[in-house]
């Protein structure tokens, strides 16, 4: 518990950190946080299931996300001849050139089932480097510039929703939300996690502008339900393969893909509401 503690103290500056750092920071932590959980994804496929190509698999993520990053910029991080918009598109080839290393490689490889290698490199990056390219849009989504309150907002309605759902799953949970890929989780916990990030969405309101509260208990709301898909895909991704944790850089916590699993599925789905709520 002591470990877990520390682990998470630190791990919360770390975060802090990455938001209130500028936008430089920002991107180059959820840059490097992206490609870690990429390695991690990796490093469970190749325990029993498939050789992805971890080398090239790595260098198209960082590709893919550095280029979605800067669409984001207008002459940030530009070069003497390119500005933002198009360094963007001159990685988003580089990623295309990439990928297709993914599929000449396995033709000097000799192995069983190399479709499945290539399928699980592309499957790897789909799975984690686009929903952290939408994560890190967020703080773009007013087309105003750099504004950690929405993802920061997000990352706090997310927890809330995980640590709302463990307390009351712990004290009157009894329903089985889904067995069979979590035995822990009830529908009276996943309902508890429901209404303390909705709650808490509402607090952010009275500090955050950007939205009004309805809107930002409605992202509340998205968050808690599609977070807890994310966890509940990512469990029964580890079950397949007979492993508890996605790794152990995190002590007392398992892996970053573990703190980040509500991440995956939630943020595409909350930036698609803002885009369209925002820019209504």
């Amino acid at each position: 518990m002591k470990t877990r503690a520390i682990t998470g103290f630190f791990f919360t500056i770390v975060m802090l950190g990455s938001f209130l750092l500028g936008y430089q920071v920002f991107a180059g932590f959820y840059l490097v946080l992206s490609c870690f959980c990429l390695y991690e994804f990796y490093s469970l496929i190749k325990k029993d299931t498939a050789t992805p190509n971890v080398p090239v698999g790595i260098l198209s993520g960082a590709l893919l996300f550095s280029g979605a990053a800067l669409l984001n910029y207008s002459d940030m991080f530009a070069l003497p001849a390119l500005n933002g918009h198009q360094l963007a598109y001159l990685l988003l080839f580089l990623f295309v050139l990439s990928v297709s290393l993914v599929f000449v490689r396995e033709l000097f490889k000799i192995s069983v089932a190399p479709f499945a290698n290539i399928a699980y490199t592309l499957v790897g990056m789909a799975f984690v480097i686009i929903p952290f390219s939408f994560f890190h849009a967020l703080a773009y989504i007013n087309n105003q510039g750099f504004n950690f309150h929405i993802p920061m907002a997000f990352l706090l309605m997310l927890w809330a929703n995980d640590t709302g759902a463990y307390l009351v799953g712990l004290t009157i949970g009894r329903t089985k939300l889904f067995e069979r890929h979590s035995p822990k989780k009830t529908w009276e916990g996943f309902i508890g996690g429901v209404v303390i990030s909705a709650g808490v969405g509402y607090i952010i309101s009275l500090y955050f502008p950007e939205l009004d509260w309805k809107q930002w208990m409605s992202v509340g709301i998205l968050i808690s339900c599609f977070g807890t898909l994310g966890d509940l895909v990512e469990s029964m991704f580890k079950r397949s393969i007979n492993v508890k944790d996605s790794g152990s850089i995190l002590p007392g916590h398992g892996g970053l893909l573990d703190r980040f699993d509500g991440l995956l599925l939630a943020a595409p789905i909350v930036y698609t509401y803002l885009y369209f709520v925002v820019n209504a």
